[in-house]
């Protein structure tokens, strides 16, 4: 036990705080979540567009899939027998999606994360990286040998100032940018027009984008915010993941042909790691076709997004929002943690977000709105807030 202590002690003060965490049982049905026997709106999930929840989506992609077809495991990486047909058509229909872009797919957003930079990196790189962008890009950066920099919190001033600053210097020959097109925590977009501009000003400087929390819900087509704002063709490393609005597991990368061979060649967590079931590749391809074509959905959740950014500013609260991830900033941890508790009683099943995962003096009630949502029902929140 003696070798236990200083992880208990470690908890007791996580406890103190109010950030310890804990996984909670729950049954989820449609739009709701049922946790302890009640029943709650679910305000917490990432089903952007409700595909998750869609019980008929999942009998019509059974009945439309053979016995033969539906193959529980790869039992292999794709270099060796893993490679599926199902693998190459998921791969195929995005490239046709993304302009004829060569497509790579991964296990889970975050094994994306932590292989692509540390395969594209050397002592010769330097990436200059949003100060709040996400964990699993923080971990592949330091998981690489380039020397890395944080500019401020969507600052393109403060990026352009690097960038004049090291463009010059010949320990370097190659910038790589990276940044989220929409924070998964306060909700806020990078401008990605401007940063395309600021890119092509820079002969050394690649761009990066993870898309995850904007690939099924921004665009025409649901194709994320590269599409909304016409930059597809220019952002090097164009990456996102299967496990938010479109329903389903792993990652992706859009990039020119030569990185993705040599990704193949060299990124350890795609090399080194069992592929994903040919049953899930085949489950993302059928929902993707579907996304593609729910601009109406998409347009409702926009439209229900900006009422509830709107009214929660003018209560009073600080929300950077731009997106549909509407945070209610609180401050302390203790208190934020009473408010989701007294929300959740009411019905709206809102959970905390504290440190680490935000800054100091940041906890936040994280509302995560989906097509599923009505004007009553944001109506209905506002009053408990």
């Amino acid at each position: 036990m003696n070798l236990l202590n200083n992880y208990a002690a470690k908890l007791d003060e996580l406890k103190q705080q109010g950030n310890l965490r804990q996984f909670t049982t729950n049954i989820q049905d449609g739009r709701n979540i049922q946790i302890n026997q009640q029943s709650m709106l679910n305000l917490s999930s990432n089903d952007y567009l409700g595909l998750g929840s869609n019980l008929h989506l999942r009998e019509q992609f059974f009945d439309e899939t053979p016995n033969e077809h539906r193959i529980m495991s790869s039992s292999s990486s794709r270099l060796l027998t893993g490679n599926f047909p199902e693998y190459e058509q998921l791969e195929n229909s995005l490239s046709d999606a993304f302009h004829g872009r060569a497509a790579l797919l991964f296990n889970s957003g975050y094994h994306m994360n932590i292989g692509i930079l540390p395969a594209l990196s050397d002592s010769k790189t330097l990436i200059l990286a949003d100060k709040l962008v996400h964990a699993s890009l923080i971990d592949g950066i330091r998981l690489s040998t380039a020397k890395y920099l944080r500019y401020r919190h969507n600052d393109l001033n403060h990026l352009i100032q690097l960038l004049q600053k090291y463009h010059v210097d010949e320990s370097f020959d190659r910038i790589i940018v990276v940044t989220e097109s929409i924070f998964s925590m306060d909700g806020d977009e990078s401008d990605l027009s401007e940063l395309v501009q600021i890119k092509q000003q820079f002969n050394k400087v690649m761009l990066y984008v993870d898309e995850a929390h904007a690939i099924g819900v921004r665009g025409e087509q649901g194709l994320g915010c590269a599409e909304q704002y016409d930059v597809v063709d220019e952002i090097d490393f164009l990456v996102g993941t299967f496990g938010k609005a479109l329903a389903s597991v792993g990652g992706y990368l859009m990039c020119h042909p030569i990185v993705r061979e040599y990704l193949i060649n060299a990124m350890r967590p795609l090399i080194f790691s069992t592929a994903q079931p040919p049953i899930c590749m085949a489950w993302t391809h059928f929902i993707f076709q579907k996304a593609l074509k729910l601009s109406t959905q998409r347009q409702h959740l926009h439209a229900i997004s900006q009422s509830l950014q709107h009214t929660i500013q003018h209560k009073g609260f600080e929300c950077p929002s731009t997106s549909h991830i509407v945070p209610v900033i609180i401050g302390d941890s203790q208190k934020t943690v009473e408010k989701a508790k007294q929300l959740q009683h009411a019905g709206f099943y809102i959970m905390p977000v504290r440190p680490p995962t935000v800054p100091k003096n940041s906890s936040r009630l994280r509302i995560c709105l989906n097509t599923q949502i009505d004007q009553t029902d944001l109506d209905q929140l506002v009053e408990m807030l």
